[in-house]
């Protein structure tokens, strides 16, 4: 992918404005070339990542407003096709399936039994509507299932999951840059931003200025550039830039939440702190943000077999550490209380994720805030952990002897 700096004097042929028969144009090309448009519907309420034919199929004047626990879709500006932030869905779930068939067996008369593996073929998707974190997202994925090399110091995979590789290889990208932040977003806090930095095939920021409705799209990839030189449009002017720019400038400064600074060695010095106990009163362990969280990629095996004991599958489908049998072994669970499944779940997040893979496993979305039935706010806990901790030695909570000797 290629690094696009929008700062940068633009040029022709790698930027340009477009109306929404531009955007109608873009999915046409891509089921052209025989991609599956996946993008922004609006389902049950709530914004879902669904196959879509046109832009008749977005969300057009749709918003939505997040807080911890709290998710509505109300009526926004009448073009608008891009005004929401984000929903339920993740991308993980066209690239890392929630459940997976990776063989099943068959009784054989000659044979005694047969192995056959699913196709594997890949589907060739395309995502329309990618936000910056989501692309973050993503990112992170290709170094957990082994597709991005990284630093041997943090734990260099050695193993890649083929099946997230195959998937990956075959997406085509088209990043959303935001306009405006949700309730819950925290992205700026956590490293990122609403603009894209990279990781994509084409990059659309929608403007909305004097009475016009433009689409400024831009080029990270070669197979991007092609395309968007067939769309309809005029090459972006500097003051086209500005205006994209102001868009996400905006966004920039509407977050609704903030991580504390330097949450990964803040958490790993309070292990024992009092404040796991308090969150566990709230926790339902429902697993929630672990499933709406883009990043988070804990699964399990499960083998079926059908009542005439002739076919035997085995599955690999979604799980969470939040569940008690995820951390079973022989003799039970290790993880029995909710406040240490809590405590696994957010130190591994923000802290010792860096050690496997070399960054954050947060991207500040605030799927886990807005989705967890009890508003529980992860930048909520870090922040207490922080003030009670703020100027005394080694992390240990004022008032309190836990972690002294």
């Amino acid at each position: 992918m290629v690094h696009n700096d929008i700062h940068a004097t633009p040029a022709a042929g790698h930027r340009l404005i477009v109306g929404r028969d531009g955007l109608d144009a873009l999915i046409a090309a891509l089921r052209g070339e025989g991609y599956a448009v996946i993008g922004p519907r609006v389902r049950d309420g709530a914004i879902a990542y669904e196959p879509v034919d046109s832009t008749a199929d977005l969300p057009i004047g749709v918003i939505d407003e997040q807080n911890g626990g709290h998710y509505r879709l109300n009526t926004g500006p009448e073009e608008t096709l891009f005004g929401y932030t984000v929903g339920p869905h993740s991308w993980k779930r066209a690239l890392y399936p929630p459940r997976q068939s990776l063989w099943t067996a068959a009784r054989d008369a000659e044979k005694g039994f047969t192995i056959e593996k699913p196709d594997g073929t890949p589907p060739r998707q395309a995502f329309l509507g990618v936000r910056p974190c989501e692309l973050r997202a993503l990112g992170i994925h290709d170094r957990v299932f082994g597709v991005q090399p990284h630093d041997a110091g943090h734990g260099a995979q050695q193993f890649t999951d083929q099946g997230y590789a195959a998937r990956r290889a075959e997406a085509f990208v088209v990043a959303v840059n935001c306009g405006r932040a949700g309730g819950t977003c925290f992205c700026t806090s956590m490293g990122g931003g609403p603009q894209a930095e990279g990781g994509y095939d084409l990059a659309v920021t929608e403007i909305n200025r004097n009475g016009w409705h433009d689409f400024l799209v831009e080029a990270g990839s070669e197979h991007g550039r092609a395309i968007l030189d067939t769309l309809p449009g005029r090459r972006a002017e500097v003051y086209d830039v500005q205006a994209a720019q102001a868009v996400t400038d905006a966004a920039r400064g509407q977050m609704g939440r903030a991580m504390v600074p330097d949450v990964a060695d803040l958490l790993a010095k309070n292990l024992e702190h009092p404040r796991w106990a308090e969150v566990a009163k709230r926790c339902l362990s429902c697993a929630n943000c672990t499933m709406v969280c883009p990043t988070c990629f804990c699964s399990t095996m499960e083998d079926v077999t059908d009542l005439t004991g002739e076919r035997t599958e085995r599955v690999r489908r979604w799980d969470s550490c939040f569940t008690l049998d995820f951390s079973y072994i022989h003799g039970g669970s290790i993880r029995q209380s909710t406040a240490s499944r809590y405590r696994q779940w957010i130190t591994h997040k923000l802290s010792t994720w860096h050690e496997q893979f070399g960054t954050s496993g947060c991207v500040g979305c605030g799927r886990c805030i807005t989705w967890c039935p009890v508003g529980i706010d992860i930048t909520e806990e870090a922040r207490a952990i922080h003030d009670s901790t703020r100027g005394t030695a080694g992390g240990t909570p004022e008032g309190t002897n836990e972690g002294r000797a």
